[in-house]
């Protein structure tokens, strides 16, 4: 009766969609049929904050993944409020529960061979558009700047005296990277067959066929282009190749406060999730290697 009555407010009240109000029903069944499974004689009035917590318990054992069980907890909290505002309960028990963390999913990146694939075996074509497309991959895996970083990047910014790339970031912060011999020697002979090859309309690093400043959307798609020739990742952006120039660095010895740097983040605790990229990357060598794995 009282489910019945709450799916009425969500319908007439919170206008939800006949699909959500089937979600909330869902939940709250669920969990009914749990506390009734512990004591027949329980009743939504009573239930305490110990019989949700060995709820959760039970859902995790069952295997159900931490965000469906916070979406679950989500409905019971909004179902105690309903109670509450009716008069039907004076506590909201779902307040003294805390749900599970939700994992945060490691970063997709590029193993090291494959990018040796993608940058030393596979043919890009001819041309000034090959050429610049090449060299915007080798810019993101060697360099680990943002796309809107690279897209926003001036012919000034190179210093080839320094050998070094300043970029701008979030909130306008400067920053410099440095780049090797093979990005310097990409980088100059991408210059001089732009322009050779095309009239500038902007001081932009890289550009269209027309001139203008190349667009996130092209820089994007000739990303997703050129993994899909080495890789089977789900995702395949500018941002996997951010992902696997810190893997890279980490994986060879560098110290976190130098990819830190390097990445532009804010704080340590933004780079230390590669940490744990970085050891997935170790296990599967274990187990590749290790005769006993």
């Amino acid at each position: 009766m009282l489910i019945e009555s709450f799916k009425d407010y969500l319908r007439q009240e919170r206008a939800y969609s006949e699909r959500t109000v089937t979600e909330y029903e869902t939940d709250l069944s669920q969990f009914q049929e749990f506390f009734r499974s512990e004591d027949e004689l329980l009743e939504w009035k009573v239930v305490d904050a110990d019989v949700i917590r060995r709820w959760i318990v039970c859902l995790m054992d069952d295997g159900y993944a931490s965000t469906s069980v916070n979406r679950k907890l989500s409905s019971l909290r909004s179902f105690y409020k309903f109670l509450m505002r009716k008069g039907e309960v004076r506590v909201n028990p779902v307040t003294r529960v805390l749900g599970p963390k939700n994992a945060k999913p490691l970063p997709s990146f590029v193993r090291e061979a494959e990018m040796d694939r993608l940058l030393d075996e596979t043919d890009f074509g001819e041309g000034f558009v090959a050429c610049r497309n090449k060299v915007i991959i080798e810019v993101f895996y060697m360099t680990g700047i943002r796309l809107s970083e690279l897209v926003g990047l001036k012919d000034q910014d190179v210093d080839f005296s320094s050998d070094r790339i300043k970029v701008t970031g979030k909130r306008n912060k400067q920053r410099y990277v440095p780049f090797g011999k093979e990005l310097r020697q990409s980088l100059l002979g991408y210059i001089e067959m732009r322009d050779s090859s095309v009239s500038r309309l902007t001081d932009a690093l890289f550009v269209s066929e027309r001139g203008n400043r190349i667009s996130k959307t092209v820089v994007g798609n000739l990303v997703r282009r050129s993994l899909s020739k080495v890789v089977s990742l789900k995702k395949r952006s500018p941002h996997v190749l951010r992902h696997s120039f810190a893997t890279s660095m980490l994986n060879n010895r560098a110290e976190l406060n130098v990819v830190k740097e390097l990445l532009g983040h804010a704080s340590l605790a933004a780079t230390q999730i590669y940490t744990h990229t970085t050891f997935e990357e170790l296990k599967e060598v274990y187990k590749l290697a290790h005769p006993r794995a």
